[in-house]
């Protein structure tokens, strides 16, 4: 992967990030940082399981499947968070 390519997959990363961080219906106690990283976290997932199934040459789909799992990933840190801080 060029550096343009890592540049803009955390760009896409942090997009997503921000897009999951809206889609999930709760009170998240995460914060920006956590949310750029789950975001890069779900763009590269997401990227992997599109290559997987052979649709990675179809960029919406590509982004839903991204977006749809750092949906999960910021519902299961903000609940993880969540209930940590309840101690």
């Amino acid at each position: 992967m060029t550096p343009t390519g890592i540049f803009s997959a955390i760009i896409a990363g942090i997009i997503i990030g921000l897009i999951a961080r809206i889609l999930v219906p709760t009170m998240q106690s995460i914060g920006c940082i956590v949310t750029i990283i789950i975001g890069i976290i779900g763009a590269f997932a997401g990227l992997g399981v599109a290559n997987y199934f052979g649709y990675s040459g179809t960029w919406f789909f590509v982004l839903l499947t991204q977006v749809f799992i750092a949906v999960v990933l910021v519902a299961i840190t903000a609940a993880l968070f969540r209930q940590s801080g309840a101690k």
